[in-house]
């Protein structure tokens, strides 16, 4: 999720996971096996931060293995928020609005760093923009 702060700067939202006692973008899967990954994306961000959101250009999917070992492919789309207020809960217990270079100092993992250099460069991959 990206806005214009009261200068005219965008913003974008990160999020701090206590579990883990990290910062990252919110995200999720698939509740049932009709949820296609734009509901999933539009409800996992309500969920985690209380911001219902319109959804935007699709971003470039991140792969990893989970701390199981699993193959996890997560799929990012920007969004806008609409309307909502972060409330504190058991998966989120802290979202900051922050520059991008702020963000990009505190986001825990490369594949969020490597994220948000494609939000930052207009949906071009970290490859592309050079």
């Amino acid at each position: 999720m990206t806005r214009l702060d009261k200068r005219g700067q965008r913003q974008v939202l990160i999020i701090h996971r206590p579990r883990t006692d990290g910062w990252s973008f919110p995200k999720g899967k698939c509740d049932t096996d009709d949820e296609t990954p734009k509901q999933a994306a539009l409800r996992e961000v309500l969920e985690e931060t209380g911001y219902r959101c319109e959804i935007g250009r699709r971003l470039s999917p991140v792969e990893y293995d989970d701390r199981r070992q699993r193959r996890k492919r997560v799929h990012y789309w920007e969004m806008t928020v609409l309307d909502g207020e972060f409330v504190p809960n058991d998966e989120v217990d802290r979202a900051r609005w922050v520059s991008f270079d702020r963000a990009f100092e505190k986001l825990t993992h490369k594949r969020d760093r490597r994220l948000l250099t494609e939000v930052q460069n207009n949906g071009r991959a970290e490859s592309d923009a050079a």
